[in-house]
């Protein structure tokens, strides 16, 4: 354990009771509602999946929002998809914690990625324990840049998840009218949480009542309905610009949104729309890049029809491990953080990187 994690008193939490409405299910598992019963959409706070949530000061940066898991082992450092925070990772956290010893680091990011090598060094100075990136969609991306920057010295292996150059910049095109035809506003926590489940955004309602919490924020001059607070504690917001040459708008309007926001006090916390300007940069020569990482490396996928030319050539020359998980939506650690752990948890063990917990054996071909 690093100085800066004793310095932050982490202290392990028992093991995760059931979660209200889940009847204990395990982590991915579908839930069977009796006749006439609700399901629960009700938010969760996330320290029922990590151990703690630290603002780490990065020189020349604001502080990084981290949460934290584990005491030992090699660190699995989590970079979540556009739009998403941290809290992406919560199940898919419990879940590998579990299966094998590791030290869970889940950032948020911001800068778009540039400032991974910042935190690290700013974490664990000089002397950083070893390290295996996993980034989903647009952190897969971030995830693959950093790598091949060499901006981890002890980086020990790499996971993308549900990212490949050929239909990432194929999608670019339809990106703002799938935007646009998201709601803009929520009028409470839990319906962000239903819509992201009926949406089929996140398809694991455990993982939508945590993961939902870091996507959304309070609209500004709402105040917060009470017991909201506890929720979202330990999120941090990341400033929006105003957009140039924008003209005063008349009053009217003004008390229009207003009533709007009252009406329905949640918006998203993050404007994906303007980061449009990074997409190319993030996705494009990025299978190249992946394959020409010399570490072991691993490809989860929601299914083979993502697979570009690069990386169909590059996984029968053998370059990286494959494993695909099928009837998941594009938030595969979110819809089966059970499998994805699984498949992470034998990546580690085949190639020594940690030992299993709790008489966990691989499960996939290979190990």
């Amino acid at each position: 354990m690093s100085a800066l994690e004793k310095s932050m008193h982490l202290s392990r939490l028992p093991s995760r009771p059931p979660l209200p409405g889940s009847g204990g299910s395990p982590s991915g598992a579908k839930m069977r509602m009796g006749p006439g019963r609700k399901r629960d959409f009700s938010p969760v706070p996330w320290s029922q999946y990590f151990e703690s949530m630290e603002d780490v000061e990065v020189e020349n940066e604001t502080g990084k929002d981290i949460s934290f898991s584990g005491s030992e082992g090699p660190v699995l450092l989590l970079l979540h998809g556009g739009g998403h925070s941290a809290l992406s990772w919560a199940v898919f956290t419990a879940a590998i914690i579990s299966r094998v010893q590791c030290r869970i680091v889940a950032l948020d990011l911001r800068s778009h990625g540039e400032d991974v090598g910042n935190v690290v060094e700013a974490m664990y100075g000089d002397l950083p324990p070893p390290i295996m990136l996993i980034g989903h969609s647009m952190g897969g991306a971030i995830a693959v840049h950093t790598a091949s920057s060499n901006l981890v010295p002890s980086l020990l292996g790499l996971c993308m998840i549900d990212v490949v150059e050929g239909t990432a910049m194929d999608a670019l095109n339809s990106m703002q009218n799938f935007l646009r035809g998201r709601p803009k506003t929520f009028k409470s926590l839990e319906n962000a949480i239903e819509w992201s489940v009926k949406s089929g955004q996140i398809r694991n309602l455990e993982s939508a009542r945590v993961s939902m919490v870091g996507q959304v924020k309070q609209c500004e001059g709402v105040t917060s309905p009470e017991g909201s607070k506890s929720i979202v504690e330990g999120i941090i917001e990341e400033e929006e610009e105003d957009e140039e040459g924008s003209e005063s708008i008349s009053k009217r309007k003004k008390e229009d949104d207003m009533e709007t926001k009252k009406d329905h006090p949640y918006t998203w916390r993050i404007e994906l729309a303007k980061t449009e300007k990074y997409w190319d940069g993030w996705f494009r020569g990025l299978s190249n890049l992946f394959l020409s990482c010399p570490i072991p490396k691993l490809l989860l996928l929601a299914g083979v029809d993502r697979l570009d030319k690069d990386l169909t050539i590059g996984q029968m020359q053998g370059k990286f491990q494959m494993q695909v998980l099928p009837q998941c939506g594009h938030a595969v650690h979110e819809d089966a953080p059970d499998k994805v752990a699984e498949a992470v948890a034998t990546f580690l063990i085949r190639h020594r990187f940690a030992e299993p917990i709790g008489g966990f054996q691989c499960v996939f071909p290979g190990c």
